[in-house]
C-alpha cells in the first residue's frame, strides 16, 4: 500500500492555554488562601465567603473552556471578566476602609490577571488592552485613589497582557505561515510523483504518436500533429505549475515547434522558466534550475523571443530530423540560454552573405534584442557539428530594463 501524504498542523498557542487553565486553579486557591488567614480583620466576611464560592466553583466548572481558542468564546470572556471586576469592587463591601488604604489585596487578587490574559490568548494585544483596561479602572475605584502600588499593579498586569497578546498574534501568524509550508511541500511532492507518472506513460505514447504520424503521412500525420500539441500542452502543464500561456503549434509533423503568443500583464519579475516551457517539445529538449529564474517582465520576454528566433532558424536551416536543446543557467550575475541543435551546422561566411542579402534574423532578432537588454549573443557553428547560440544577460542590466 503507497505511504499517504500527510501535513501536519502545530498549535503554537495550545500550551499557552494549558499554562492559562492552571494559573486559575492556583490562583483561585491563592486567593482563598490569603483571605481565609485575614477573616477575623473583614468588615464583612460572609460578602467575601459568598464571593470565594462563586469564584471556586466558576473557575472549575469552566476550565474545559479555556482549553482552547475555540471553546473560549466572547461570552464566556465578558462574564469571566464580570466576576473578576466583581470581585475587586466588592472589596470595597467586605473589607474595612482601613485594609482598602493601607494596600491590602482585593478579593480575588491575582486570579484577575488570569481573566485578562484569556482576552489576550484569544483575541491579541488588543482585546488584552481592552480587558486590562476596565480592570485598571475598577482598581482605581476600589483604592479611591492612585496609590503608588495600584499604579504599579495596574501597569504590570496591562503590558504584560498586551506584550503577551502580541507574542500570540505574531505565533499565530508563523503557525499559517508554516501550515502553509508544509501544504506546499506535500503538493510539490505529489505533482512530482504525478509528473514522474505522466512522463513514463502518457508524454511518451504522445510522443510515438507524433512521430509515427509523420512518417505514416496522410489522415495519421494530422493525428500526430495533434498529439504533439497535447504532448506539449501536457508537458507545461506538468513542469512546475508555470503560469498559463496561449500557444500556437506550427509544423508539428516536423516537430512541434510552439511559439508562446501572450504575454504578462504586468511589468513585475517573472520566471524566465514559465515563457521557455512551451518551447519543449518532441525535438525540443529543456533544461533548467530547479528554482525560479527570475528577470523583470520586459526583459524576459525578450529574452524568450530571442530563443524563439534561435529554434526557427534550427527548424528552418538545420533539417526536420534535427534536435534542438535549450540550457538555462541562472549565474550570480547574469543569466545564461543556450540554444544548440545537431543539424549540419552553418558554412563559413553564410552569415555575412544572409546578412548582406537583408536576411536579419539572427542579427535583429537575436543579437539585436541582447543588445538592448545590455547583454550579448555569441553564434558558434562547425560545418557538421551543429550550431550553438549563447544568450546571456548581466542581471543587473535587466534590472533597469521596464
Amino acid at each position: 500500500m503507497a505511504a499517504r501524504e500527510r501535513v501536519m498542523r502545530m498549535s503554537v498557542e495550545q500550551p499557552l492555554w494549558r499554562a492559562l487553565a492552571g494559573y486559575r486553579v492556583l490562583t483561585m486557591l491563592y486567593a482563598i488562601g490569603v483571605f481565609a488567614t485575614s477573616y477575623e480583620e473583614f468588615a464583612r466576611p460572609w460578602v467575601a465567603v459568598g464571593y470565594f464560592t462563586v469564584l471556586f466553583v466558576w473557575t472549575l466548572a469552566t476550565l474545559p473552556l479555556v482549553s482552547g481558542a475555540a471553546r473560549c468564546t466572547k461570552r464566556f470572556l465578558t462574564a469571566d471578566l464580570t466576576v473578576a471586576l466583581t470581585g475587586i469592587l466588592l472589596t470595597l463591601v467586605a473589607d474595612t476602609p482601613e485594609r482598602i488604604a493601607d494596600g491590602r489585596p482585593t478579593l480575588p487578587t491575582i486570579w484577575t490577571a488570569g481573566s485578562v490574559l484569556a482576552f489576550a490568548i484569544k483575541g491579541g494585544w488588543r482585546w488584552a488592552a481592552v480587558a486590562s483596561s476596565l480592570v485598571a479602572a475598577a482598581n482605581l475605584v476600589q483604592r479611591g485613589s492612585p496609590a503608588r502600588d495600584t499604579v504599579h499593579n495596574v501597569l504590570l498586569v496591562w503590558v504584560a497582557s498586551i506584550a503577551i497578546g502580541y507574542v500570540v498574534e505574531v505565533a499565530r501568524a508563523s503557525e499559517r505561515t508554516l501550515a502553509r509550508a508544509l501544504e506546499i511541500e506535500a503538493a510539490t511532492r505529489e505533482r512530482e510523483r504525478l509528473a514522474r507518472d505522466i512522463h513514463d506513460g502518457v508524454l511518451q505514447v504522445l510522443a510515438m504518436v507524433q512521430r509515427r504520424g509523420a512518417v505514416i503521412g496522410g489522415e495519421a500525420a494530422e493525428l500526430g500533429r495533434l498529439a504533439g500539441e497535447q504532448e506539449v500542452a501536457l508537458r507545461t502543464l506538468v513542469s512546475g505549475g508555470l503560469l498559463p500561456v496561449s500557444r500556437v503549434s506550427e509544423d508539428a509533423a516536423e516537430g512541434a515547434v510552439v511559439r508562446a503568443v501572450e504575454e504578462p500583464d504586468d511589468d513585475g519579475p517573472v520566471d524566465l522558466r514559465t515563457l521557455l516551457a512551451p518551447f519543449a517539445a518532441a525535438r525540443v529538449s529543456l533544461a533548467e534550475p530547479g528554482a525560479p529564474v527570475r528577470l523583470p517582465s520586459p526583459a524576459a520576454r525578450e529574452l524568450a523571443a530571442a530563443v524563439s528566433a534561435a529554434l526557427d532558424n534550427v527548424r528552418e536551416h538545420a533539417g526536420a530530423d534535427a534536435r534542438a536543446f535549450i540550457l538555462v543557467e541562472d549565474e550570480p550575475d547574469a543569466v545564461i540560454v543556450t540554444v544548440r541543435d545537431d543539424g549540419p551546422g552553418i558554412p563559413e561566411g553564410r552569415l555575412a552573405q544572409a546578412e548582406g542579402e537583408g536576411r536579419l534574423g539572427v542579427a535583429l532578432s537575436i543579437r539585436g534584442r541582447l543588445r538592448d537588454l545590455g547583454g550579448t549573443a555569441e553564434l558558434i557553428s562547425t560545418p557538421g557539428q551543429g550550431t550553438e547560440v549563447e544568450l546571456k544577460v548581466p542581471k543587473q542590466m535587466a534590472r533597469g530594463w521596464r
